[in-house]
């Protein structure tokens, strides 16, 4: 029987290899934001403080028109739709005629415990839609107080 020296960082590295080859998830090859149609998924900021949530999403190019938001119970649903298409005179021809269609949804679990549902307001501006969702007077954390010892 013959001993061989296995260099360690080598070894160290290929049980690794395996292990993230047979873990990842099969449809999932480092496209998060990629959705089934090959168009991007516009990326998602949740920002909370003692008011209520922010949904920032970065969506350029797009109009205030192009996106709708629904609430339905506690889901709250963000989806868009847009067409480009370039229009052709008379006279033109073309070898190749490009067009763009995008869509997407993202939905989100709103808690009717903690969140305002009628004050939710939406704005779009410089590329990034603003979803405020205030929290419930009582869903707010009260300030610290200090308690005096008898």
């Amino acid at each position: 029987m013959t001993l061989t020296k296995i260099d360690a960082p080598v070894a160290a590295r290929l049980p690794r290899l395996f292990d993230d080859f047979l873990t990842r998830d099969l449809f999932d090859w480092g496209f998060k934001n990629n959705s089934f149609t090959n168009t991007t998924i516009p990326a998602v900021n949740i920002v909370e403080n003692n008011e209520g949530f922010t949904v920032e999403m970065a969506a350029p190019g797009m109009n205030k028109q192009d996106f709708s938001i629904e609430l339905n119970n506690e889901l709250l649903t963000i989806s868009s739709q847009k067409e480009t298409q370039n229009e052709l005179k008379e006279d033109d021809r073309y070898t190749r005629r490009e067009f763009s269609y995008q869509s997407f949804q993202r939905t989100f679990n709103l808690p009717k415990s903690v969140v305002d549902e009628s004050k939710i307001k939406a704005k779009y501006e410089d590329g990034v839609l603003r979803v405020l969702i205030p929290k419930k007077e009582e869903a707010k954390a009260l300030p610290p107080r200090t308690i005096t010892i008898q």
